[in-house]
């Protein structure tokens, strides 16, 4: 496990957090949250071994390996697959030896082989390309070089080279960032199967809510532990910030009433004893510090200036950007005042391509594209913050596309919602974060007063706090609102509508995001199992042409259809069920342990979801289940990963027999 005691860091004079003491267990999957520049970076510097405690210590088992998920990835002339198996230490290592055999004696070589079977370096491969998959890559894109991938995509490689690590503890830093929804439900699974202890930065709700069981908060200089997921989270958060202004108020209460009676009587010579008393209790008085909430971004859409309706349509279009590289073909769509769209789509089904000749940057194929004279559009792309000019502070920016009559304090108060403000108002964009740069990026499409926003994945970069403003401030907006983005209650809550792009056409998805998660994951089996279709296929064909080759050079040998000895047959195939049935019936215990620890989650969840508990008289009982929740979560998470071992041991077994 990994231990603090009396742990602080500081940045100067300044405290990060002070006097942490806690324990995180193997196995747990913890949520590191706070404000930025509260201090999570340097926490995972410090559980890296990159940076030493201020005071205090943090310990983690000495043997553990510890795999990071870096935010940058040179542009190597290395295949994505090579560069993902390179996450594994020590199978690259093997592997590498293994290439130059000539250097080692047989002893050597076949302690080599023994623990590169030991640590299943043949199917890593296949691993590292079922990662890559998950991930959205297909499958001619695995042998293409690093470099020939843009940055959002070799942030993927830079996840998946990491997951392909054999770590104890994983440290993830907002993992979704460059991810679309069907990536992230793909991931969520993975991590909620991963055996180790898990660390993750996210400003995702709706993620930490599926994968973490704990949360820790950093505040005030403070870290906190909190049992349950983000939204657990929350509530107790909550509660205790309420308890903690109910006391803070009353013991101004008292400390107003000391000071007044203080006041009063300490001239007094009858009262004068008291009155010290009073100082004395008033000294020894600790002091209790206000309930203290962070201030969200406020802001709002301003009021489209024209409108009409409709405002933008596509009739029978073809969208892509050759004839032989269409997307998508009999497009139909209208977009009026009214209109809230939430794009969904596995990853390359053309999501950007149609918001793309929406905006009319992507002419169409064929079909008609139909413009009112009133259309404004305020478009957000994934790479907008690139078209930014770095040299230039915010105030310029937005100087630069403001009426002339705006005064410069209506300026800085527009950019101040959107939390800008003092010098950072007057700082050039190169210097800003990724986080800042979104702001701005958004900030400056606001001031337009669009009265179409086409939005394509607008909350990367994007704090907390800053998500729910734009939630807000999107529910409010008067204009209509067409949405790409893998932030799932951000669609649940903005839009009225729900769009398919699969297969070559574009159909309303009629179902809510939760059937769409379920269809998503349904449509990835069905590829995975059409992949090893074409597989069987080619390796059936190869056969099938070497049994005839055969045949022509040896017309003596049997026919390969010729009877088989059933007698024979039968004995074989028992003798493989037996050599198979301690595994398969290990396989069936576990299973039945995985649905009844299901069932016993389902039960604690259900409970959890009562208002109800969260009562102050029922503190001991929410505690008592967050810990069964959280014993629950680590018994199925251990159970998945002993089946799935169970899982590939048989696979392997029944290689064998055919070999």
């Amino acid at each position: 496990m990994i231990q603090l005691e009396n742990f602080s860091i500081r940045r100067g004079v300044r405290a990060l957090f002070q006097n942490a003491t806690m324990q995180i267990h193997l196995g747990w999957k913890v949520g590191l949250t706070g404000v930025n520049g509260a201090g999570k970076s340097s926490l995972f510097a410090a559980l890296l071994g990159e940076l030493g405690a201020d005071e205090g210590q943090l310990t983690r088992p000495q043997g553990w390996v510890v795999a990071h998920m870096a935010q940058e990835i040179e542009a190597l002339d290395v295949p994505a697959l090579d560069f993902v198996l390179s996450g594994d230490a020590e199978y690259w290592q093997i592997q590498n030896k293994l290439q130059n055999s000539d250097q080692f004696s047989d002893t050597e070589l076949g302690e080599l082989h023994a623990r590169f079977d030991e640590i299943h370096g043949y199917v890593a491969p296949a691993k590292a390309a079922q990662l890559l998959a998950g991930l959205g890559f297909f499958e001619f894109q695995i042998r293409q070089p690093v470099q020939s991938f843009s940055g959002g995509w070799r942030m993927r490689l830079n996840l998946a080279r990491t997951l392909m690590s054999r770590s104890d503890l994983l440290l993830l830093d907002e993992p979704t960032n460059h991810l679309d929804l069907d990536a992230i439900l793909w991931l969520e699974d993975w991590l909620k199967s991963y055996a180790g202890t898990l660390v993750l930065i996210s400003h995702d709700r709706d993620f930490l809510d599926a994968v973490t069981d704990h949360i820790l908060h950093i505040e005030n200089a403070e870290l906190t532990l909190y049992s349950g997921n983000y939204s657990s989270f929350e509530t107790i958060r909550s509660e205790r910030l309420s308890q903690q202004q109910q006391a803070f108020e009353k013991q101004q209460e008292t400390r107003a009433h000391l000071q007044k009676f203080i006041d009063r009587f300490k001239a007094k010579a009858t009262k004068a004893r008291q009155a010290q008393s009073r100082i004395k209790q008033l000294e020894r008085m600790q002091n209790l510090a206000p309930a203290h909430v962070d201030t969200p971004f406020t802001f709002s859409f301003r009021e489209p200036t024209r409108m009409s309706s409709p405002l933008l349509s596509l009739d029978d279009a073809t969208i892509g950007y050759s004839t032989e590289k269409s997307i998508a073909s009999k497009v139909k769509l209208q977009i009026t005042p009214t209109t809230r769209l939430g794009l969904l789509g596995m990853n390359g089904a053309g999501k950007s391509t149609l918001i793309k000749s929406l905006v009319g940057q992507l002419p169409l194929l064929s079909g008609e594209r139909q413009a009112s004279e009133l259309l404004n559009i305020g478009y957000f792309a994934q790479h907008q913050m690139d078209a930014l000019d770095d040299q230039a502070s915010p105030m310029l920016q937005l100087a630069r596309i403001a009426d002339k009559s705006i005064s410069e304090a209506s300026l800085r108060s527009f950019l101040g919602s959107f939390g800008f403000s003092g010098e950072r108002m007057d700082t050039p964009c190169q210097r800003f974060s990724g986080g800042e740069r979104a702001r701005l990026a958004l900030a400056l499409i606001v001031w337009q007063r669009p009265n179409v926003l086409i939005l394509d994945e607008p909350t990367n970069h994007l704090d907390l706090d800053m998500r729910h403003a734009l939630t807000m401030a999107l529910q409010d907006f008067e204009g209509a609102v067409v949405l790409v983005s893998h932030e799932r209650q951000l669609i649940a809550t903005v839009c009225d509508d729900l769009l398919l792009v699969h297969d070559g056409r574009v159909t309303e998805f009629d179902g809510d995001l939760k059937e769409y998660s379920q269809w998503l994951r349904q449509a990835r089996q069905q590829m995975l199992q059409k992949q090893q279709d074409d597989i069987s296929a080619t390796a059936s064909t190869t056969t099938d042409s070497t049994q005839t080759a055969k045949a022509i050079n040896n017309p003596t040998a049997p026919s390969p259809n010729s009877k088989v000895d059933k007698e024979a047959q039968r004995k074989e195939n028992a003798r493989r069920r037996e050599q198979t049935r301690p595994l398969r019936k290990k396989m069936e215990q576990l299973e039945k342990s995985i649905e009844k620890a299901q069932s016993q989650l389902t039960t604690i969840e259900n409970q959890l979801a009562d208002s109800a508990i969260y009562d102050a008289e029922r503190k001991a009982e929410l505690l008592q289940l967050m810990d069964q929740q959280t014993a629950q979560k680590a018994k199925l998470a251990q159970d998945e990963e002993q089946l799935l071992e169970l899982m590939m041991e048989l696979e392997e077994l029944e290689a064998s027999f055919e070999g």
